[in-house]
């Protein structure tokens, strides 16, 4: 399939390629945003003017429902929508030329891996773009907002675009720190991939990489369903596509949630057992705490409080036993009764095992345990 019919297929249409000084402010104007932004990176910015000048740009009419910008490496070209002008071709190449820089070629010239995206498994791809996202509000410098999607209620520099995806993505790196997950998303390594396994482990990864992507997949049906709705007036197929819309909303909800608990549950946990001594929990009560400026909300929303709760009793637990006992080596096997583990189904149900192990090596009685109830 050639180039016309590929872009024919994306429903982009060609009206005309900007002109050399056009292309050359847009790049220049890229390339100090993003050196300005991410200087322990180490972009040099006459390089990187020199490389996003070669792209081809182009004026074109785009799908209702597309970002207004999209890099097209089949061709190494940017097109943006007929609507926007050059500041804000400026604005939305940021993240157009991000993913220029990250490409990643093989010998027969196939892109072998974007960032945190590889093709050849197809997986990753919504988590990159929300890598990718993150940076290109950052390094326009988008303020934080707070907005409502689908009965979720989140803060995000990116209100417009991957919005969710960026939130979640923005919990982990609350954990990962954004060092990682800004250097894979420009150079294409695991860096962050690794990171995230310490912090957590490689079977959460695999869950999370393809919940966002999962995410993204419904966020594209509802958009078509959306679409459709306005171009029918058949009663049966109004009645259909609004049944799908709110049914889609409402996966989005749910898959949105069960990411964002399964992110808090994983890297706490981890955090936790990592826990030596007082200072150490006094570190992890404050990460705990404004974990709550974060993470999405809506009104029936309550694992965050609960799980904060109960992390406050096994918390004092193990702050009881530091008090009596010292400072815990990790490399102890007495001390594996202090590790919070998961060897049940139930989110909560490894607090009920630790708070009675615990209690053991205190010498309590364990009859008067709190009762923690699961989730």
């Amino acid at each position: 399939m050639g180039i016309y019919n590929k872009l024919k297929k994306e429903g982009i249409q060609i009206i005309e390629q900007l002109n050399t000084l056009k292309v050359n402010t847009i790049a220049i104007n890229v390339a100090s945003k993003l050196c300005l932004a991410f200087p322990e990176h180490n972009l040099n910015k006459s390089q990187l003017f020199e490389s996003l000048s070669r792209l081809n740009m182009y004026v074109a009419k785009m799908p209702k429902d597309s970002s207004g910008a999209k890099y097209f490496y089949k061709d190494n070209s940017i097109y943006f929508n007929e609507t926007a002008d050059i500041d804000e071709m400026s604005t939305l190449a940021v993240h157009e030329c991000i993913h220029y820089i990250q490409e990643l070629r093989d010998y027969n010239n196939n892109v072998s891996r974007m960032g945190l995206y590889t093709p050849s498994s197809n997986t990753g791809l919504a988590i990159n773009e929300a890598a990718v996202q993150i940076m290109a509000s950052e390094a326009n410098m988008m303020e934080s907002v707070n907005e409502t999607y689908y009965g979720i209620s989140i803060n995000t520099i990116s209100p417009n675009y991957y919005p969710l995806e960026c939130s979640l993505l923005n919990q982990i790196a609350y954990f990962t720190g954004t060092y990682p997950l800004y250097h894979s998303t420009l150079n294409s390594n695991d860096v962050f991939k690794n990171t995230f396994i310490l912090k957590s482990d490689k079977r959460t990864y695999s869950i999370l990489t393809k919940n966002f992507d999962k995410l993204l997949s419904l966020e594209n049906n509802l958009n078509y369903y959306s679409s459709e709705l306005q171009y029918t007036d058949k009663i049966s197929s109004i009645k259909l596509l609004n049944k799908l819309i709110n049914e889609t909303k409402e996966d989005i909800k749910s898959l949105f949630f069960k990411t964002q608990n399964l992110i808090m549950h994983k890297f706490f946990k981890n955090e936790f057992n990592s826990i030596r001594n007082l200072e150490d929990i006094k570190d992890f009560n404050n990460k705990l705490y404004n974990y709550k400026n974060i993470i999405g909300s809506s009104d029936e929303y309550t694992f965050y409080n609960e799980f904060y709760r109960n992390m406050m009793n096994v918390i004092e637990e193990k702050k009881s036993y530091i008090e009596k006992y010292g400072e815990i080596n990790l490399f102890e096997n007495i001390n594996t009764s202090l590790m919070l583990v998961d060897n049940t189904k139930n989110a909560f149900s490894f607090f009920n095992t630790f708070i009675s192990k615990i209690k053991k090596l205190l010498g309590l009685n364990t009859s008067k345990e709190q009762n923690i109830n699961d989730i």
